[in-house]
């Protein structure tokens, strides 16, 4: 099992950042020490979870180096790109759809539809994720949703941050959903979308309700939060990778500067966490045990629980990383993208 274990270090000091932890400098054991402030600085050797399919555990398996890595936001969006049009070629290959590039009310979407059997009556909208800044979702989220559902899909490609900060994207989103009522009743629209996406699909439903519009008939919240004004835990635990890559203990300025702007961090539209949350549409939370935001979707989740939404749902998938879905060939992504289809089926009757 020693040759599974991931070792993991968390310290407010990283002092080999910047070359990378090697393999002899690696910790070997487990420490525990809590500051005066109450800040754990600790070590943890952590085996891969025996749960995982082979194919996720080679995958949380991969060394990645811990060292600092600068890329400008042009080579992110470059590189989103790529990788999203790869992976959206291979869903394809798994789950065969129609893709069309086309815009509503004058936001650009992509159309995902089914081959066959679409259900005209039923629409899903997807925000996808990719930090606010780039597309990392738009075809990977979409795809296996639309193939499995036999519902079309409409992928907002909503503006992004640093050039369009909230509620920009929140705006485009609404935009379209307006235009679809005029086609489709409220009851047979859901509204999902995976981190930054997940987001926005919190911010949108409260913003619906604050402009007095009918609510969707289901929301998706794949690994999100509801919160900008503070980090939650597994912020401080996890990397996009989960337990490899590097990692900055959280910071004073807090998450998404770029996007959050002037508004103030406890906005209700920008932090539904702080909304009012009673009477929101059945909705499935979908997170992991290494998600960098496994607090952030739990909470979350809570926050609808105590707002009396007992048709709210929780899962929480074993060991595996931040988004882990948007691996098309991972047999867990293909059993979450079964859960989140059956839940829109069944939902948007």
């Amino acid at each position: 099992m020693k040759s599974l274990a991931v070792a993991f270090l968390l310290s407010s000091s990283i002092a080999l950042a910047q070359q990378g932890t090697t393999a002899a400098q690696a910790p070997n054991s487990d420490t525990s020490y809590i500051d005066a402030n109450g800040a754990a600085h600790i070590t943890r050797v952590i085996p891969v979870p025996n749960d995982l399919s082979p194919e996720a555990k080679k995958s949380v398996s991969r060394q990645v180096s811990d060292a600092a890595h600068s890329q400008t936001l042009e080579e992110r969006r470059h590189g989103t790109d790529v990788w999203q049009a790869h992976a959206g070629d291979v869903s394809a290959e798994i789950y065969p759809v129609h893709r069309t590039k086309d815009a509503i009310a004058g936001v650009p979407v992509w159309i995902i539809t089914p081959p066959t059997d679409e259900d005209p009556d039923r629409v899903l909208i997807n925000l996808h994720g990719g930090g606010f800044n780039s597309d990392s979702g738009s075809f990977t989220e979409t795809i296996p949703i639309a193939n499995l559902t036999k519902i079309k899909v409409v992928a907002v490609l909503y503006r992004f941050a640093p050039e369009h900060p909230f509620p920009a994207g929140v705006d485009d989103a609404i935009t379209v959903y307006k235009e679809l009522l005029k086609t489709y009743k409220p009851a047979h629209v859901a509204i999902y979308g995976t981190s930054a996406g997940a987001i926005m699909t919190g911010e949108v439903a409260v913003k619906l309700k604050q402009l007095g519009l009918p609510l969707p008939g289901a929301l998706g919240i794949f690994s999100g939060q509801g919160d900008f004004s503070r980090y939650g835990d597994s912020w401080a635990m996890y990397a996009g990778n989960g337990l490899s890559g590097h990692l900055d203990p959280p910071d004073s300025v807090g998450d998404a500067p770029a996007y959050v702007g002037s508004t103030d961090r406890r906005d209700p539209v920008l932090s539904p966490l702080f909304a009012d949350l009673h009477n929101m549409p059945p909705t499935l939370f979908i997170t992991s045990g290494r998600d960098i935001l496994l607090s952030g979707t739990s909470i979350l989740h809570r926050a609808f629980l105590r707002a009396g939404n007992d048709n709210a749902q929780l899962v929480v998938f074993e060991g595996l990383p931040h988004a882990f879905w948007n691996d098309p060939n991972l047999p867990e992504s293909k059993e979450a993208d079964s859960l989140m289809a059956h839940f829109f089926t069944e939902h948007l009757k």
